[in-house]
């Protein structure tokens, strides 16, 4: 799932685009080893699928002598490979992407509409160091332009705390009540401080008892013009206010997807350049006007034509804007 959902998929660009120089080698190669280790691991649980990928792989390079993936032994492990770090800050990439995603999915905006801006509150620096380092990468994964942190002491983003009575109730009985109505005194600091250290001291009645940060649930509450979802320590906050110039920017990503779809429907090569015809739209040429070298570049057009009219082509939509379209193969 690692591999395919995230490191193909986000690495599509490095595979297609450019020409084959360090990055590209270096793509192909990692994803190759992966593919190799992934076979010769899975190989008691999918004997055939994994063979079948593995004499593939074998045939280019010939690393092994054997026959079948079942004639080779199962890699030793390498621990100097490991490391902690990347595998936090990667984490944290996925995490803050999925949430980020649905709240776009939420509030129905779609993946190809760029938004401005989105917050992570950070509960240290060492997190906001981490997630510094897969910026890029998330605002390229979500369609968001900024990133902005929020130290410990932020008062923008408020949350509130109750119990996990499926976690609470066996361990504190009758006792439920009294931390009920302790968590309920909670102030923003109380929550933020059971969030960096893990566990918290309850003064009840008669005595004080530990809780976990597993055993609460802790949610933080939208403030106008924003969206915030959570994932245990991890909070984000989405601007999903769309301006004119961003909703310009949103028609040209879709544009792109529909002449894409019809390259595709076409059967042209990933590389044939191509001419384009579009009819004139009021909505729409601003947004070709703006963005016409990117538009090109995408599509791998050699010319994107604006007439009056089209007889023939297709009709395409985009964000409820309908035109024609012609898509020619370059000679």
């Amino acid at each position: 799932e690692h591999l395919s959902n995230w490191y193909v998929r986000l690495c599509r660009r490095r595979f297609w685009k450019g020409e084959y120089e360090a990055d590209k080698i270096s793509a192909y190669q990692t994803l190759y080893e992966c593919l190799e280790k992934i076979c010769l691991l899975a190989a008691p649980i999918s004997p055939f699928f994994v063979d079948a990928v593995f004499t593939q792989l074998n045939a280019v390079t010939g690393r092994y002598a054997a026959a079948s993936v079942h004639h080779v032994l199962l890699p030793e492990p390498d621990k100097t490979a490991v490391d902690p770090l990347l595998e936090e800050r990667m984490q944290l990439a996925q995490d803050a992407s999925s949430l980020i995603l649905s709240i776009r999915k939420k509030v129905n905006i779609k993946v190809r509409q760029p938004l401005q801006k989105v917050l992570i509150p950070v509960l240290n620096q060492g997190m906001q160091q981490q997630l510094e380092k897969v910026e890029d990468l998330i605002k390229a994964e979500v369609n968001v332009k900024e990133i902005e942190y929020l130290g410990p002491e932020n008062a923008f983003i408020q949350k509130k705390i109750k119990p996990n009575f499926v976690a609470l109730g066996k361990k504190m009985g009758p006792k439920m009540k009294q931390v009920s109505a302790a968590l309920a005194a909670y102030s923003q600091a109380d929550i933020r401080a059971l969030e960096t250290k893990g566990s918290a001291i309850l003064a009840l009645e008669n005595e004080e008892v530990e809780i976990l940060l597993g055993e609460v649930d802790i949610q933080s509450e939208d403030v106008p013009g924003w969206i915030v979802a959570s994932k245990n320590t991890l909070t984000v906050a989405l601007d999903i206010t769309l301006t004119p110039e961003l909703e310009q920017e949103g028609n040209a990503r879709e544009l792109v997807n529909r002449i894409q779809r019809i390259r595709k429907d076409s059967g042209f090569d990933l590389t044939d350049k191509i001419f384009v015809k579009l009819t004139y739209s009021d909505k729409l040429n601003p947004s070709i006007a703006q963005f016409n070298d990117y538009i090109c570049a995408e599509i791998l057009a050699e010319k994107l034509e604006l007439v009056p009219d089209l007889s023939g082509g297709i009709e395409i939509d985009v964000n409820d804007i309908p035109l024609r379209v012609i898509v020619e193969k370059k000679g």
